[in-house]
């Protein structure tokens, strides 16, 4: 039997869709829970990796009530040990460009090198930038290589969508690679791609490049 969460303590009570939109999404952790799924399904221990700082009895809460909103579903695997799998409803992957909004906002009023005690993860940003680059010019298109350090990303750009696989690219046309302290360079507020090594096609990367960090906001802003 599903566990149904209990009932949200605050809701907003107020008719009218943004508050709507709260009552579902405007937990804590709840958007980046949607935005760490972007990336595929994922276990609980897999989330509780990647959000550092979040309880376990916290991650519980919010997946039991994004799963009762219709948000994620919870896949259960006959294995031994058992596997339980947790991926976004086709509702959550909608969110995806409300997530590039946030981070374009970001970008233009919060953005600045690593605070202290933050946790780094590169990764986090690829994932927060699946909306932004669904808006890239028309014409381009393809599968980019990301690698930092030994970790390796694929994100593919079709049209207007774009989905990203924490995995190698066999097809990809171009590839990114540099270590994690190069990345923090490129994707700062200063932009600085110097230590990344790019190959293949240099118009496709640099487009990825432009959407997944700063660089594209600030010439704009600049313009």
């Amino acid at each position: 039997m599903a566990v149904v969460p209990p009932p949200k303590r605050h809701p907003y009570d107020q008719w009218s869709p943004d508050a709507r939109a709260l009552d579902l999404v405007g937990d804590k952790w709840t958007l980046l829970i949607v935005r760490d799924l972007l990336a595929g399904p994922r276990r609980f221990v897999q989330l509780q990796h990647i959000l550092p700082g979040i309880s376990t009895e916290q991650l519980r809460s919010r997946l039991n009530r994004m799963v009762a909103d219709g948000l994620l579903t919870r896949q259960r695997f006959r294995e031994v040990p058992p596997r339980v799998e947790y991926s976004l409803t086709d509702r959550a992957r909608e969110l995806a460009p409300v997530i590039g909004a946030l981070s374009r906002w970001g970008y233009d009023w919060a953005w600045s090198a690593p605070r202290e005690g933050e946790a780094i993860d590169v990764g986090a940003v690829f994932r927060s930038s699946v909306g932004l680059l669904e808006s890239t010019p028309p014409g381009v298109s393809g599968t980019v290589e990301m690698r930092v350090d030994e970790a390796a990303y694929a994100m593919t750009i079709d049209g207007h969508r774009v989905d990203l696989r924490e995995e190698a690219a066999t097809e990809a046309k171009a590839t990114v690679s540099g270590s994690q302290s190069a990345w923090l360079s490129a994707l700062g507020p200063d932009a600085d791609r110097s230590g990344l090594e790019i190959s293949g096609d240099t118009r496709l990367a640099d487009a990825l490049l432009d959407g997944v960090g700063a660089q594209a906001r600030r010439a704009a802003n600049a313009a």
